[in-house]
């Protein structure tokens, strides 16, 4: 089965044909970076006028690159949830009319399934397992026993991962995305230089939990009181530190669920997993075995999308014409049905 995928929940414009789930048959991603970099982040206006202006042309190319015509595509789909409702409409609106025409069925995707989903393009991945998602919008472990059964164990209580990251750029003026930013900085810096907090939150249901709120406003507003005797308060400094504390602050999390649960399986998605500091922490962890997708299918992709879809579609799922958006998924600390 042949499946377009379509992904336009935040700032990447993309399409991709993939087959039976597994084989990427072709991947295309228009990205808008330089036209938010101005801003130090995404501006939602800019984002849906860009898509609404590149969707069509992305589709072409990728339906070019498969050598593939609009007959061979067995079905349509596309993120519906959760992302800036004015892109995911654009995407949405595309899929409608594309899955109309074609007369072929339409999938809604979730993408935060997605992500998890994206290591099963390149590798094949046994259940369960505790995943770890991090992005711009998202900051989640959760336990997958299947590929459409998650239950959430923690999240961020305010900004996500990836957020905090751009933020804190934004304030030092170091350039966006923050995250690439800073850990290319990072790597010329000395982790050691500053002691950043790590916030408590005192509540047994909040095991799990993060909150970047505090950690945010020690380095931009209390920078001083952090750092440590006899290092230098350079940027490479500041950027090295903060990233171990933010990064540090989520893995703990995650090794508690891997304490408590005994799945010493872990599966690593969304933007932030291509973080280098990361890797090293999460490789080097004893009796982990880690998974991470490939820098393309770590950030926002129609790939997995379509992969997903492909299984959302064996399932007997699918979705008319009245398809809706939703910036947000609701019932987000349950089992996905």
């Amino acid at each position: 089965m042949n499946v377009v995928g379509i992904e336009s929940s935040c700032d990447e414009c993309s399409v991709a044909l993939v087959a039976d789930g597994k084989r990427i048959q072709a991947h295309q991603v228009a990205t808008q970076i330089d036209f938010h970099r101005p801003y130090s982040g995404v501006v939602p206006e800019i984002a849906s006028r860009k898509h609404t202006e590149w969707i069509l042309p992305v589709y072409r190319q990728a339906l070019a690159e498969s050598g593939l015509t609009g007959a061979d595509i067995d079905a349509v789909a596309v993120t519906n949830r959760p992302g800036l409702i004015g892109s995911l409409v654009v995407g949405v609106s595309f899929a409608k009319a594309l899955a109309f025409g074609l007369d072929r069925p339409l999938i809604g995707v979730d993408h935060v399934l997605a992500h998890l989903y994206a290591p099963q393009l390149e590798t094949e991945l046994r259940y369960p397992f505790l995943g770890l998602l991090l992005s711009g919008g998202h900051t989640i472990v959760c336990r997958m026993d299947s590929i459409l059964d998650m239950q959430i164990l923690g999240t961020t209580i305010d900004d996500a991962c990836g957020e905090a990251f751009d933020k804190v750029a934004k304030f030092f003026g170091w350039g966006y995305p923050g995250g690439a930013v800073i850990d290319r900085m990072a790597a010329a810096g000395d982790e050691r230089a500053f002691s950043f907090p790590d916030a408590s939150l005192h509540k047994g249901e909040h095991r799990y939990d993060v909150s970047y709120s505090g950690l945010k406003t020690a380095v931009v507003n209390q920078l001083e009181r952090f750092r440590n005797p006899g290092y230098p308060s350079t940027p490479q400094n500041i950027a090295a530190s903060f990233q171990k504390a933010a990064i540090d602050m989520v893995v703990r999390r995650l090794l508690l669920a891997v304490a408590d649960s005994g799945i010493r399986r872990v599966v690593v998605g969304g933007g932030v997993a291509a973080n280098s500091y990361l890797r090293r922490s999460l490789c080097s962890a004893r009796d982990l075995e880690v998974v991470f997708p490939s820098p393309l299918l770590c950030a926002d992709n129609a790939a997995m999308i379509a992969g997903l879809g492909y299984h959302l579609l064996r399932r007997g799922d699918r979705d008319g014409l009245d398809l809706d958006v939703a910036a947000r998924v609701s019932g987000f600390r349950r089992v996905y049905p």
